[in-house]
């Protein structure tokens, strides 16, 4: 693909973000500040679930829209590769994908437009190689507006971090790890050791994604207590795992926004929109908001966005136990994350919010002395998983904010490589956590 047809694409997004209907987003300007006494003013430029957030006084502080470029070898990739990039003949599977965005031109009135989206966050600039987020830490709470925060159980993680053998663009090797052949997997995930609570000390995950359409994820789970490792089946992906050793509302298949597999879900394009998001936070490490009982953080900047809208259904044939009935994502045009996703349950009732706070720089803190890059890109500084029901919230912060490691985040640096993302590697973290 040559460089023309990027620089188009960048100008079709840029010019959809500045004339979008004005009445969008006549009624905030930036300096403005939103809260639950003037909440209606942005119910129709967020999600519902985040909308619930902002009711009970999560504070937005309106700044105005700055564009997100990708890395640069993500964006050589792009121009050297996606011309060849099709969907298979179901419409559900990648063909000829190498690295970079696989469909850097999107026709909404495409009727696979909604599954190529979806592929383009799979395979999305903020991290294409590897990454490591040391040390972060969780607190789980009600939200309680006009109250301080009362932390229900605080956690504390070693790791989350990944490794693609597919669609790396500046760590060795390039383009495609050789292993891809032998093991058709696209990418290894790995969260341990966990430090806190110390009930669950030690306790930690792994999975992996395949390339073959129809073979779902194999994960594995430890368990400090019986100090056994256990497979775990592939519908206790989609659910929050609340065990004796661990609480909380995050299941693996929404630890970043939407992670299910891909060919496991059929999608439709809601639409575009211009809607608010954080991607330019000026916080970090975050801090936690003093208006909502610590549900979330803030205040914090957020600006106007275009974003594209896909309803993601569960394919029962593959998935039959889904919890949520559907998954309504949020994806930046520019950015290509989630900055928030809200899940329904059967009733088709709003249940939980996946959201998302980012900030665009050369490095994820200030005083960072090894994680700085030559160019900027986008770091996760907080999540926060919303249960609308109940007023539950996970809030994580990205980097934690009492923990030694402040740096946190090492992406595409070789901070890992493919043995940290194995079950051997995880029970031996477990035995020497400090």
């Amino acid at each position: 693909m040559d460089t023309s047809r990027i620089a188009v694409c960048s100008i079709v997004v840029g010019l959809a973000i500045a004339f979008l209907p004005q009445g969008l987003h006549a009624q905030i300007k930036p300096g403005e500040v939103i809260g639950a006494s003037n909440a209606v003013k942005v119910k129709d430029l967020v999600s519902p679930g985040v909308y619930y957030a902002v009711q009970h006084d999560m504070r937005m502080n309106i700044v105005p829209s700055q564009r997100i470029d990708w890395p640069p070898p993500y964006k050589d990739a792009t121009e050297k590769y996606s011309g060849q990039v099709r969907l298979s003949e179901d419409h559900r599977s990648l063909v000829g994908y190498v690295a970079g965005q696989p469909f850097p031109l999107i026709d909404p009135n495409d009727p696979y437009a909604a599954t190529k989206i979806m592929w383009n966050e799979v395979f999305r600039p903020i991290t294409t190689d590897d990454y490591d987020l040391r040390f972060f830490e969780c607190e789980h709470q009600y939200f309680n507006p006009g109250h301080p925060q009362f932390q229900i159980e605080y956690i504390n993680v070693g790791h989350y971090a990944g490794y693609s053998l597919v669609g790396r663009t500046e760590v060795d090797p390039l383009p495609i790890d050789p292993d891809f052949k032998v093991t058709n997997r696209y990418w290894m995930f790995a969260l341990y050791p966990l430090l806190a609570p110390f009930k669950a000390r030690g306790a930690g995950l792994i999975r992996y994604r395949y390339a073959d359409p129809n073979r779902g994820d194999d994960s594995w789970s430890f368990d400090p207590r019986s100090r056994r490792v256990r497979r775990l089946n592939e519908s206790t992906l989609n659910a929050s795992i609340s065990t004796a050793v661990q609480t909380t509302n995050y299941d693996p298949d929404h630890y970043s926004g939407f992670n299910a597999k891909t060919e496991f879900y059929d999608y439709k394009l809601l639409g575009e929109k211009t809607m608010l998001a954080c991607v330019n936070a000026k916080n970090s490490p975050e801090v936690t908001c003093p208006y909502d009982g610590g549900g979330s953080v803030c205040p914090e900047n957020w600006e106007n966005r275009h974003l594209y809208i896909v309803e993601a259904r569960a394919r029962r044939d593959r998935i039959s136990e889904a919890v949520q009935s559907k998954n309504i994502c949020y994806v930046d045009s520019e950015m290509w994350f989630f900055p928030y996703v809200d899940t329904y349950d059967h009733r088709n009732e709003l249940y939980q919010v996946q959201l998302f706070w980012l900030a665009y720089r050369d490095r994820p803190v200030s005083d960072a002395r090894v994680a700085i890059y030559p160019f900027k890109r986008s770091f996760v500084v907080a999540a926060d998983r919303i249960d609308v029901q109940s007023g539950f919230t996970d809030v994580c912060y990205l980097p934690g904010k009492d923990t030694p490691e402040r740096e946190c985040w090492y992406i595409n640096m070789g901070a890992i490589n493919k043995e940290f993302c194995t079950t051997q590697a995880m029970v031996q973290a477990a035995f020497t956590a400090k």
